[in-house]
């Protein structure tokens, strides 16, 4: 099953603009990646179904958010794994995203980092495609596919009720998930968990 949200990242980019050089002097490169990793792992959190698995024996909810990240190679497609993504802050999952792409381009990952994994991110589209939906690594119940990044008008709506145009940059976010785990309810509650803590971001 599939299910798609729009989400407007002006939190994002401006959070990433304000920061991103305090980063660079650490040796990190924020990249778009790192905050959509954070907020998937809020969105498992909140949504905790989505982080389990289906098998013959029923469903398995495992206690640590390991998150996949699709990494585009020479080849394809690699899926390094940031274990226990749960436990690392914004800061944590850039750098374990910036070491694990670096190292999956360059064939240079251990065997066991490409494996564990509870649920799988397929990293921001630079190609231009604004939505797709992309199959699910099994045993794991669910991944998300990040559309380009672009200017879309919209109409906001002020503090005082007041509705206006305005230009903001938005995505489109789908989610393909095990239908034998989680319902559309679920699923629209991790993907409303998402954009909130996207549109959110302070």
């Amino acid at each position: 099953m599939n299910t798609i949200f729009q989400v407007d990242l002006s939190a994002v980019l401006a959070h990433r603009e304000a920061n991103k050089e305090q980063f660079s002097r650490q040796g990190i490169n924020l990249t778009l990646t790192a905050y959509f990793a954070a907020g998937t792992v809020h969105a498992l959190q909140t949504v905790p179904i989505l982080n389990a698995r289906w098998d013959m024996q029923g469903i398995f909810k495992p206690n640590a958010v390991n998150l996949g990240i699709a990494v585009s190679v020479d080849e394809g497609l690699l899926v390094p794994v940031i274990q226990r993504a749960n436990e690392l802050n914004l800061q944590g999952l850039a750098r374990a995203i910036n070491d694990l792409a670096a190292r999956a381009r360059s064939k240079s990952l251990k065997p066991d980092e490409t494996q564990g994994g509870t649920f799988t991110i397929s990293n921001h589209d630079v190609g231009g495609s604004l939505v797709a939906t992309p199959i699910i690594d099994q045993p794991q119940s669910g991944i998300i596919r990040v559309g380009t990044l672009e200017k879309r008008v919209k109409v906001i709506t002020d503090e005082r009720g007041t509705d206006m145009i305005a230009i903001r940059p938005c995505c489109y976010i789908s989610l393909t998930f095990d239908h034998r785990v989680a319902d559309g309810a679920g699923a629209d509650a991790f993907l409303l968990a998402l954009k909130r803590k996207l549109e959110g971001w302070v």
